[in-house]
């Protein structure tokens, strides 16, 4: 697709709602109610919340999977409604399921891909896209030789065929161990730093606060919170500190009796205080002005977590470290 003209944002939701009629017993089911969303070009903007929050059906209903109920929806300043075949020319979508064509080669895919998009062939850039993901040298393998990595790395590729402004990654690591991880965010970064607009849904927090610029978090179908990252980062005032003394204070109880202390052990305590109303100095003043000397001290800073469990109380997932690769087939197996 020739991007000729840059929207100022590259999605745009006002009021977007979609509820799933009554089935049998089961009453009307509100998926997104009347949401206001808007992801800036260039963005790596991160789109979090709980299972069944409306994450899937709002990338859905862009993608044109999904009817939605009410609203308006624009995709690089294309009306889905007006223009439903520009607006899904405008965007590539990466979903969860490894849905992948074993008679094809990663080759074969892409251009096949770019068929369905009416790409003239003069203008398809498959070789280009495969180097870019560094898939270049597995272009004419049996797609079953492919590790778990590989495999997602090749659903990216084929969304990129038909050159769309905007990517969105559906759970792109989920089942990916950690150095594939790595490996698949660092061409996510690439792709972003080209131009192209990201749009992730992640469960692991993680990867949204190193990633994405900004971020916002959907509950039961609404938007709780949007911002940039740091300024998300920012909402919780709170901090804490670990500190390690040469020997026990004389009179524990009265130790920085100001803020919240809790003694690990004799000589270590964790002090918890707000930043806007202390600096972390006043607190190594006052263990100074205690005649108590430091041995160690280490803070923490507040992460995506607790605002993610401030706003929905869901607990998010933990990355796995390790998840076995899906190992290749030997030749006999391919035969």
């Amino acid at each position: 697709m020739a991007n000729t003209f840059e929207p100022e944002n590259a999605v745009e939701v006002r009021g977007l709602a979609k509820v799933y009629a009554a089935s049998g017993r089961n009453a009307p089911v509100t998926a997104l109610d009347a949401i206001d969303l808007a992801v800036p070009r260039g963005a790596l903007f991160g789109l979090l919340g709980p299972n069944g929050a409306g994450k899937s059906t709002l990338i859905n209903i862009l993608a044109g999977l999904v009817i939605k109920t009410a609203g308006k929806a624009h995709v690089w300043g294309i009306d889905i409604d007006d223009d439903p075949r520009m607006a899904r020319a405008a965007i590539g979508v990466v979903p969860q399921e490894l849905n992948i064509d074993t008679f094809f080669t990663p080759k074969e895919m892409l251009e096949s891909q770019a068929g369905f998009y009416a790409v003239p062939r003069s203008e398809r850039r498959t070789m280009e896209i495969l180097r870019i993901l560094s898939l270049d040298d597995r272009a004419d393998v049996n797609p079953r030789s492919l590790s778990g990595g590989m495999r997602r790395r090749l659903l990216v590729a084929k969304a990129m065929v038909h050159d769309p402004p905007v990517l969105v990654l559906d759970e792109p690591t989920a089942g990916v161990d950690i150095e594939l991880r790595r490996q698949l965010w660092d061409q996510v970064r690439a792709l972003n730093r080209r131009g192209t607009t990201v749009l992730l849904t992640t469960h692991y927090l993680e990867e949204a606060e190193s990633l994405c610029d900004r971020i916002a978090i959907i509950d039961h179908g609404r938007v709780v919170a949007c911002d940039e990252t740091d300024a998300l980062l920012r909402r919780i005032d709170n901090k804490t500190m670990h500190v390690t003394l040469a020997r026990p204070p004389d009179d524990p109880p009265a130790l920085l009796a100001g803020h919240a202390v809790e003694f690990e052990a004799p000589n270590r305590l964790t002090v918890r205080y707000r930043p806007s109303a202390t600096h972390a100095g006043e607190i190594l003043d006052e263990l100074r002005g205690a005649g108590l000397d430091i041995v160690e001290l280490t803070t923490e800073e507040t992460d995506l977590e607790d605002i993610f469990l401030q706003l929905t109380g869901a607990r998010p997932e933990t990355p796995p470290e390790t998840l076995p690769e899906i190992p290749p087939v030997s030749a006999a197996a391919e035969d």
